[in-house]
């Protein structure tokens, strides 16, 4: 995701408006998208504010709800796959994505790892 316009354009641009510079103009002048300035002349309007707003955030934890269950189940069956646990949320109603079964896997500090050399067959 591109980062946000700087304050200090967007205060020179909405100066220049101030000033009595058309939005078009300033636009052009500033090498940026004419909806751009009319946004921020908008907004300034409106709030006050001309800021960009935070960008990104947390992200609603979906499998919380299933927090002990899940626990449960990996502790029951420890190589469960992430697919198999994926599917047996879907039997319980809780439609995820594999990559949100994994992620609430990592976060709770579980990892599956395959198993070291010496537990390995040998050769054939």
């Amino acid at each position: 995701m591109p980062r946000p316009y700087s304050n200090d354009l967007r205060e020179r641009a909405l100066a220049l408006v101030a000033k009595g510079q058309s939005r078009s103009a300033v636009a052009r002048l500033l090498g940026l998208a004419e909806s751009t300035v009319i946004n921020w002349a908008k907004r300034k309007d409106l709030t006050g504010d001309f800021a960009a707003k935070p960008m990104g955030g947390k992200r609603k934890a979906l499998l919380l709800p299933e927090r002990d269950w899940l626990l449960a189940r990996v502790s029951a069956v420890p190589d469960v796959t992430v697919r198999a646990l994926r599917a047996e949320l879907a039997d319980r109603d809780v439609k995820v994505c594999v990559d949100t079964v994994w992620r609430f896997l990592m976060a709770e500090g579980l990892t599956f790892k395959k198993k070291s050399a010496g537990r390995r067959a040998g050769p054939s």
